[in-house]
């Protein structure tokens, strides 16, 4: 959850009960409860999964009841906790891509998550089997035609407001709203009625790290008793609805799952992160017509005005001859400015792109062709999702990021210019095959340090610093 978001919401005295002690079951107890679920899942045959702040503490996000929730926090009149990274570069957890793995195997059948943390879908669950019930911090819908677009920032405003850009469907044009509820704001039926048809569907419905107080949120697990269906709950503190469960786990939601995993003989898949952005290339003649003006400029993919969150500044070289002085972009619109003779020979500029806090490595590069004798007037689209295999291929035989290739280029008549979108690996997350790896801790339930350890306590490459198919738009 982002610290901006719980200062955005409207102001209500009554946010339930906040600060409740935690609870760890004993090893050997734990250890019987994870290969009791494991089995319990395998009979499943409409498995939903309905999931909380709890899941995604791990990734550096602090949920709102526990110990260290933000609303314990501010009941006790103590300063929020400092954000360990930029909300935007936050990464699936474990139980995140277990959950993918579960979904690719048949299993999980549909995903109902309370947070708007956007972390089900960045890990690759699909839209169709996913419902955001609060919302999505990282995603604008458009009211008109219905399209929805995931970004790569923050969207400013919660509520379900209208944001500064415009759909992009040149049929509608329509001004877009944010997707995050505010305290006054109902569910959206678009995302409570596929969870409550399949509650009603499963046989079982496990609950993830979620204290089950928020309604109407919290009574859709309970739909699955009519039919036969079961409940568990797996939680570091007691929940009101307990009782109605066929088994509560209390322990690290990551812990759990991972034994799961183990038990199933399936695997954590890696998560590898890939974001765009577009390079502008804008030329024109001078007055004299002996010179060419030219600009080129470093963008985000998702309109004129939108913010590039994973670049901190770009290094431009130009190759010895050219008589141009290297530049520094680090302000936004990173953009330079330059003006070259004509009759100019062709040469490359070399862009060094150096990633923000929260990428997996610390830079990567691109070479441009300039060439002002022959403009080329070619237009084209890769296939964009084999683009996003091979370059996930290439990651993982690599184990390192930074890898990139162009998605498509367009060009432009007047003013003359060429728009390159180019896709880039900005992460790689291996996580622990096993819960063994767990072991060092059984004592205390709780995560051992392990080689490599990153911001959210899972493994991350570093070795180059060294049904209802909805319509989303990730530009």
């Amino acid at each position: 959850m982002s610290l901006g978001y719980a200062e955005k919401l409207s102001y209500i005295e009554d946010v339930g009960n906040v600060g409740m002690s935690e609870i760890f079951d004993p090893p050997r107890a734990l250890q019987e409860k994870i290969e009791k679920l494991a089995m319990m899942i395998q009979k499943s045959k409409h498995l939903v999964v309905f999931t909380g702040a709890g899941i995604s503490t791990s990734c550096g996000i602090p949920d709102f009841r526990g110990p260290k929730g933000i609303w314990t926090l501010q009941r006790e009149g103590k300063a929020l906790p400092e954000a360990s990274l930029p909300f935007h570069r936050a990464m699936p957890s474990m139980t995140h891509m277990a959950l993918v793995e579960l979904e690719k195997a048949g299993i999980l059948k549909f995903v109902i998550s309370q947070n708007i943390d956007g972390l089900h879908l960045r890990s690759g669950i699909p839209r169709e089997k996913l419902s955001e019930l609060h919302g999505n911090s990282f995603m604008e819908t458009c009211p008109s035609c219905g399209l929805e677009y995931v970004r790569d920032f923050e969207v400013e405003t919660i509520g379900l407001k209208e944001t500064p850009r415009r759909c992009s469907d040149v049929a509608c044009g329509a001004r877009l709203k944010d997707t995050v509820l505010d305290w006054e704001d109902a569910l959206p039926a678009k995302e409570m009625n596929p969870a409550e048809k399949h509650c009603k569907m499963a046989d079982l419905v496990l609950c993830l790290g979620t204290s089950l107080q928020i309604t109407p949120a919290c009574n859709l697990p309970l739909k699955c008793l009519r039919g036969g269906g079961k409940i568990v709950i797996v939680n570091l503190q007691k929940t009101p609805k307990d009782k109605k469960a066929s088994l509560v786990i209390h322990g690290l939601v990551d812990k759990v799952i991972t034994g799961v995993i183990e038990q199933l003989n399936l695997r954590i898949p890696p998560f590898i992160r890939i974001d765009l952005l577009q390079i502008i290339f804008t030329q024109g003649l001078s007055l004299d017509k002996r010179r060419v003006n030219w600009t080129l400029r470093v963008a985000s993919v998702h309109g004129k005005k939108a913010p590039l969150p994973f670049i901190r500044s770009v290094e431009v070289s130009f190759p010895k001859g050219q008589n141009m002085k290297d530049a520094f972009l680090h302000k936004q619109p990173l953009q330079l400015k330059r003006r070259t003779s004509r009759n100019a020979k062709q040469f490359h500029i070399l862009l060094k792109l150096n990633f923000t806090d929260g990428c997996g490595c610390s830079c990567t590069q691109i070479k441009i062709p300039i060439d002002f004798q022959q403009v080329s007037d070619e237009s084209y689209k890769n296939d964009k999702d084999a683009i996003f295999l091979k370059l996930r291929e290439n990651a993982m035989q690599d184990l390192q990021c930074g890898q990139t290739a162009i998605i498509e280029r367009k060009a432009i008549v007047a003013p003359k210019s060429a728009v390159s979108v180019y896709a880039l690996v900005t992460n790689i997350v291996v996580y622990d095959k096993t819960t063994k790896a767990f072991e060092s801790a059984s004592l205390s339930n709780g995560c051992p340090k392990r080689r490599n350890e990153g911001l959210y306590g899972i493994e991350i490459s570093w070795k180059r610093r060294k049904g209802r198919n909805r319509k989303v738009h990730n530009r």
